[in-house]
């Protein structure tokens, strides 16, 4: 049975009434949650966006029609019912906002029916992530979801306004742009009118942002679709949002400053956080030295130790070794782990050679003060003191170390760090800690590519003491650029953009462009700048990291309605699929046959 709205309008929300309604009449509409059948009784609890209320069925002063159709109601059915709020007859329910109302009916209407959905529309749901994703129109239904997503579309609109009202202007650019050879893999778009060309969808709105920076739109923001068509990665989205911006006739202060008021203002409205101003800054390669990563989390402490004075008067030839070859050695400390037994050390050991350790050396100092080492047999009496004093152990500690190229040892030791630290219950959710981290180098090495490559993009202006150096010294030179990062991660980053034509080609030519290659992969920039281009500067967050870090989730899936499993597939619309041949053919495509 399936019946209409014809003459009822809703209301009310469920949870949008309280003890200021008692007496009133309300209409609300929404999906059971729950039908319990008590005899005499029949409460029933209705859901919407809003909260849940209970709905009270009384046999005897209730007409037959209506009592069974309630004794019919199942869960996810979606109904109206129109009746008086009342205050609850029985135990009030502190757990929920309108624990301590209910409606008593005058009119139930079924609105559709539901079959039992194939897994229960409860908050913190225990369900395979890929059940839920294949039916997400029913996970969407979780308490716990609509708050994230509400959540996003609050911190998307209180953005607007702010930015607008610090004279931004809103420019949508377009998704279909051309295809650019560095960053990541782009997803292709073919042409069915210039057959044997395509189109690609943006990485972001780079280029076309800074043009319009030439054409003089002072402030632009926009809150921009991006796609990277990059390998595989448990948290990554192949499609994911940017609140991105650019300012013309600014510095790096500038940036910052307007930026650190939007953050103090969302965490202000959406959760009642005040972010202390300025945000602390720090150095990339202070960064890199205390914490191991360009992106730390400043929640707890397990700073790195750089012990290699110490460590290259030892006859530990892994140490020995490493420093000879142009490395370091470096350890932390981990409070109160110097308990561990062989097998759990064994478990870091094997962790960190997931991120390029050929292994780890340790100090175990137990509770009543002895020492276990590793390598102890390799050290003087005074050479493993200086390391336990180095690194401050005391009596419980675990101190482990890492010897090899600065690289290696900042990556094994900042993720060993960051184990460690969830082992022992170090990153409270409630604390949001931001720092901005400056002065990242300019370009990295590619092994691969056997050449330099930008570490951000070829855009960012190199910081002006170090110009000189970008023909003698590529790799140290600086950029003038800056990341935020909250908790560990990285939320936005941006630089200050080249607007000088002779540093751009500079740029390219560093980079192993030939100017024919830059002209024709770059041109229209090229071209435009001819024409007056101010100074200007920008950033980028990406929302789903920021919106999940505000709603404490462990997943940017769990803020995004509709997203993509690990290999970039959709399990609900089974996407992407095969097309028909005749598809194809319109635009002059041929797929290519492989062995099974």
């Amino acid at each position: 049975m399936q019946e209409s709205m014809k003459g009822l309008k809703r209301t009310h929300r469920c949870a949008e009434l309280s003890t200021s309604n008692i007496g009133e009449e309300a209409t609300i509409m929404g999906w059971v949650q729950k039908n319990r059948n008590k005899g005499g009784l029949i409460f029933v609890d209705v859901r919407d966006r809003s909260g849940i209320i209970q709905v009270v069925f009384e046999e005897e002063s209730m007409n037959k029609e209506i009592i069974d159709k309630a004794a019919s109601l199942r869960a996810e059915f979606v109904i109206a019912v129109k009746g008086k709020v009342e205050k609850r007859a029985g135990a009030v329910n502190e757990n929920i906002p309108t624990g301590d109302i209910e409606i008593v009916p005058s009119e139930l209407r079924i609105l559709s029916a539901a079959q039992t959905p194939p897994f229960q529309i409860e908050e913190n749901s225990k369900t395979k992530e890929e059940l839920r994703l294949k039916y997400r129109y029913l996970d969407l239904r979780r308490p716990d979801m609509q708050r994230n997503l509400i959540m996003r579309s609050k911190v998307a609109t209180l953005t607007r306004a702010f930015l607008a009202s610090e004279g931004f202007l809103e420019i949508e650019t377009p998704v279909l742009v051309n295809s650019s050879p560095e960053g990541a893999r782009d997803y292709l778009v073919p042409s069915r009118i210039h057959k044997g060309e395509f189109y690609a969808l943006p990485q972001s709105p780079q280029l076309l942002k800074q043009l319009l920076m030439c054409s003089g739109y002072d402030r632009y923001f926009q809150i921009a679709k991006c796609f990277r068509d990059e390998d595989l990665r448990a948290d990554r989205q192949p499609e994911f949002t940017q609140i991105d911006m650019e300012l013309s006739f600014v510095d790096i202060e500038d940036v910052m400053e307007v930026n650190e008021k939007l953050l103090a203002y969302l965490f202000k409205e959406v959760l009642g956080v005040e972010v202390s101003l300025p945000i602390k800054r720090m150095t990339w390669i202070e960064a890199m030295n205390r914490f191991g990563s360009d992106k730390p989390d400043l929640r707890f402490g397990m700073e790195l130790v750089d012990v290699t004075e110490i460590a290259k008067e030892t006859e530990f030839g892994v140490f020995t070794g490493a420093i000879k070859d142009g490395g370091s050695v470096r350890g932390i400390n981990a409070k109160t782990k110097g308990n561990l037994g062989r097998k759990q050390i064994d478990k870091l050991v094997a962790f960190a050679k997931d991120f390029g350790a050929k292994g780890l050396a340790y100090i175990a100092i137990a509770e009543d003060g002895s020492v276990k080492s590793s390598f102890s047999k390799f050290l003087t009496e005074d050479q493993q003191t200086a390391l336990i004093n180095a690194l401050k152990g005391e009596a419980g500690d675990l101190l482990l170390f890492a010897a090899d190229k600065n690289k290696v040892v900042w990556d094994v030791l900042g993720n060993l760090r960051l184990e460690l630290a969830r082992q022992m219950d170090l990153m409270d959710k409630n604390t949001y800690n931001f720092v901005w981290i400056t002065e990242f180098p300019l370009l990295e090495f590619s092994e691969e590519q056997n050449r330099f490559v930008a570490m951000h993009h070829p855009f960012t202006m190199p910081m002006d003491e170090d110009l000189d150096k970008l023909d003698s010294d590529p790799g140290s030179v600086r950029a003038k650029a800056y990341d935020i990062v909250l908790n560990g991660n990285e939320i936005g980053g941006g630089s200050i953009r080249i607007f000088q034509n002779d540093i751009q080609e500079k740029m390219f030519e560093v980079l192993g462009f030939t100017k024919e290659r830059a002209h024709e992969q770059f041109g229209f920039l090229l071209e435009a700048f001819k024409y007056g281009v101010p100074p200007h500067a920008g950033l980028a967050y990406g929302l789903d990291r920021l919106v999940m870090l505000m709603a404490k989730e462990d997943s940017i899936r769990d803020v995004i309605a509709f997203p993509k499993v690990k290999d970039a597939s959709d399990l609900m619309l089974e996407a992407p699929s095969r097309v028909d041949a005749e598809q194809l053919d319109e635009l002059g495509l041929e797929v290519e046959k492989t062995e099974e």
